[in-house]
């Protein structure tokens, strides 16, 4: 069986270019020294199982031995036992809790008790529903002075809003955030400094997990300290 010298002279070859993802159905003619070369780029991605859970796993083991060490070393702060003709003062919550009774030796129980709190959950409930920034790109990639102008509004306006009823502990945290993001304006992913084009490239959800972070910590450690008797003010060596 001879070959058909049109065929012979006929040079077919894979394309060098193609993507499988964009086009998956093709059809090539592979000769006897030849072979489809298809360039592809496979996502930075791993499986469940078991990379992932095999960390987990780790993590969960070493902090239920840190804990277990822990507790072997340290007392457990504990009271003594309850006396109802006795009331502690000040009568504090647990130290997860103190972060929300600091706030409501500033705000009204409704404010501080449930509007807060039920906000934060709400949020925690309908944000992973938004298409939020997954990209994770800078707050002043884009709309640089629209921005500046909207997120310095709202700075002033919650700076006026805690000084209006005296919240010194969130005031300092909420200008050093302020203030940072902010500053991050003037630079570019073009600095010269590491610092400097290192918060330029910040989003906006991690200017606002820093706020609250800070935030959180600040109120948890004054209500542990730096509170004595009918929630007053006193320094931590103070009995």
């Amino acid at each position: 069986m001879t070959e058909d010298p049109k065929m012979q002279e006929t040079k077919i070859q894979a394309e060098v270019q193609s993507d499988v993802r964009k086009n998956p159905r093709r059809i090539a003619f592979i000769l006897r020294r030849a072979s489809p070369h298809v360039k592809t780029q496979d996502d930075a991605r791993v499986m469940t199982y078991p990379t992932a859970l095999s960390r987990f796993v780790i993590a969960l083991e070493v902090a239920f031995l840190l804990l277990v060490w822990i507790s072997l070393l340290v007392n457990a702060p504990l009271e003594g036992i309850a006396d109802p003709m006795h009331t502690p003062n000040p009568a504090k919550a647990p130290w997860y809790f103190l972060g929300l009774q600091e706030l409501l030796h500033y705000f009204p129980p409704v404010v501080a008790g449930v509007l807060v709190p039920g906000l934060v959950v709400g949020a925690l409930i309908v944000i992973p529903y938004f298409n939020i920034n997954i990209e994770g790109e800078s707050l002043w990639a884009k709309d640089r002075k629209r921005r500046l102008m909207i997120i310095s509004a709202v700075l002033v306006l919650f700076c006026l809003f805690l000084l209006a009823y005296d919240v010194i502990v969130a005031l300092v945290p909420t200008l050093l955030i302020g203030v940072l993001m902010l500053w991050s304006a003037r630079f570019s992913s073009e600095s010269p400094r590491l610092v400097q084009r290192w918060l330029f490239s910040k989003p906006l959800s991690f200017w606002i997990m820093s706020w609250f972070l800070i935030e959180l910590t600040v109120l948890t450690v004054v209500g542990t300290f730096f509170r004595g008797p009918g929630w007053g003010w006193i320094l931590p060596w103070q009995s």
